[in-house]
């Protein structure tokens, strides 16, 4: 939950009025548990996010966004979720992990990696991009960021407008204003 990256989309979401949580998964940092390969992280979000609603039961609308792993995860609660009304999956592993549940992604959302990502491959990600952009109902964003790396390094700025840009134009509103409140986790 420290990375440059989840910390930045915290506080995008954050200025515009969001009730906003970042956790780490089991295992990582001092959290407890032992890494579980997808499944025990996908039961930690899914604790977080009922959590979250629980204390914040009025929120209009829910967002899910993830970095690497964790947008991994995050797509699997999206699937899972369905008062999720948008997400953010930041350099996907495509390469790596089964996006193959995403048949039919249940909403619109944004995708962005960079194309000197050694991680997450971009042909790979390329490859899901095109599949979901072929689903009904759904919009698919899709910006690949030039000169970035799996983890933006230099570029965290370029890659938090991307996606400030992306959230105000769903959510109707001019850059950086916010009314009303919402969650996202």
């Amino acid at each position: 939950m420290n990375n440059q990256i989840v910390y930045n989309l915290f506080y995008m979401f954050k200025e515009r009025n969001f009730t906003v949580l970042r956790f780490n998964f089991r295992g990582v940092g001092r959290s407890q548990g032992e890494f579980d390969h997808g499944a025990g992280e996908l039961a930690d979000a899914a604790s977080a996010l009922d959590w979250m609603q629980s204390v914040h039961a009025d929120a209009r609308g829910c967002w899910i966004a993830g970095f690497s792993f964790g947008a991994w995860i995050g797509m699997q609660l999206l699937m899972r979720r369905p008062e999720v009304e948008g997400f953010m999956s930041i350099a996907p592993p495509a390469n790596l992990h089964d996006f193959s549940f995403l048949a039919p992604c249940p909403s619109s959302g944004l995708i962005v990696h960079g194309d000197r990502d050694r991680v997450a491959l971009p042909k790979d990600t390329q490859v899901l991009v095109d599949k979901l952009k072929t689903q009904k109902g759904i919009v698919i964003d899709h910006t690949i960021v030039p000169g970035a790396n799996h983890f933006f390094e230099g570029q965290v700025d370029e890659l938090i407008g991307i996606c400030a840009n992306y959230l105000d134009k769903r959510l109707g509103r001019d850059q950086g204003a916010g009314k009303g409140e919402e969650s996202a986790a």
